[in-house]
């Protein structure tokens, strides 16, 4: 049987282990979050411009000619 020290010992090695292992998953955590922010902001970002877009699109009518078009680059 382990004595009295050998098992606050013990105890103190486990609950070192299990802070260690929170403040990690703390970590991780706030980065997901952090990266979930910045995707949120990207999409947020190509919504906005996919709506300028349309609206550009919608204002008038598509300009250009293929005939008025100068060749492409390897003519």
């Amino acid at each position: 049987m382990p004595s009295l020290e050998e098992r606050f010992v013990e105890l103190e090695t486990r609950l070192a282990f299990q802070e260690h292992a929170l403040l990690e998953l703390s970590d991780a955590v706030a980065a997901a979050r952090n990266e979930e922010a910045q995707n949120a902001l990207r999409l947020h970002r190509a919504l906005e411009e996919l709506r300028q877009l349309r609206s550009a699109m919608a204002a008038g009518p598509v300009t250009g000619d293929a005939a008025s078009e100068p060749p492409p680059p390897h003519y």
